[in-house]
């Protein structure tokens, strides 16, 4: 009996053999510390508001701004609101996206597209975006246009920055990899460059998207008819503000919503690199 339990306690002990990761309790695991600050903030926002040191006119409750959601969602606004704002920042980064990830490819490749492309760029991208806005009314109006065009000129650089720097980063035996196989401009730029590329083009990505929820928020003051800035806008005019702050979460959760589809995409595209967890 004694024999067996020796055995069973050096057979425990070999260092050899591989010991099981031990699983952490409940209340270790990294999402659930990850909500404790933020659930603690709520908590405290809500108790100040109950005991009067922050005033409804300035910051209301959460239970109030959440009641002034459901109120705007039971009208039947929210939905229609959350289409054509989605339509405008969807629009807008996909034209931003084009132009700034074109422009990239093109300044990156070639040192003539670089001083073709690169100085103007340059200028333009240190001219404050939002002050572009009486221009944009002048020449486009006050319809959808300046709106989509405002937020693909913020979308452009970030996507152009980190394209044309994830190019020009590449590692030297690639390129003598394509002349090795012969490959063509459309070939390299297609199997060596770009995917070499993206782990800078998702960064921009996730820069652009931000920016293009930012710029939304903006544009929509333009005369906007629908959309959340419709909303927060009445809401302001009627001194209602946990609608403009319910409005404002909405923009942000949209953008965090966004932010979480390209880390997923990064996560599943970017396997090859040994940072990326699995």
């Amino acid at each position: 009996m004694l024999v067996d339990i020796r055995q069973q306690l050096g057979r425990t002990a070999d260092p050899a053999r591989p010991r099981r990761r031990r699983t952490g309790q409940w209340y270790q695991h990294p999402g659930i510390l990850r909500t404790i600050a933020p659930v603690a903030l709520l908590l405290a926002w809500q108790l100040a508001s109950q005991n009067g040191l922050l005033s409804e006119r300035i910051l209301p409750a959460p239970s109030v701004i959440v009641e002034a959601g459901l109120e705007v969602y039971r009208t039947g606004v929210l939905g229609d609101a959350l289409y054509v704002s989605g339509q405008r920042a969807l629009f807008g980064f996909v034209l931003g996206a084009v132009v700034g990830i074109g422009f990239g490819i093109l300044a990156g490749v070639s040192r003539v597209g670089e001083y073709v492309v690169d100085p103007p760029l340059q200028m333009l991208r240190t001219v404050p975006l939002f002050g572009l806005i009486p221009l944009f009314i002048i020449w486009f109006g006050i319809d959808e246009q300046p709106k989509v065009l405002l937020i693909a000129l913020g979308v452009a650089f970030p996507l152009y920055l980190n394209t044309f720097a994830g190019i020009r980063q590449l590692d030297p035996k690639l390129i003598e990899l394509g002349d090795v196989l012969h490959l063509n401009r459309a070939e390299r730029l297609r199997t060596l460059i770009v995917p070499a590329a993206l782990p800078h083009i998702l960064v921009g990505m996730r820069q652009s998207l931000g920016i293009a929820w930012l710029s939304l928020i903006v544009a929509e003051q333009i005369n906007a008819s629908a959309g959340l800035g419709f909303i927060v806008n009445n809401a302001r005019e009627f001194l209602r503000t946990d609608i403009v702050i319910f409005g404002l979460l909405i923009y942000g959760l949209l953008g965090l919503i966004t932010d979480s589809i390209v880390r997923w995409f990064e996560l599943r595209a970017l396997r090859w690199q040994p940072g990326v967890a699995r």
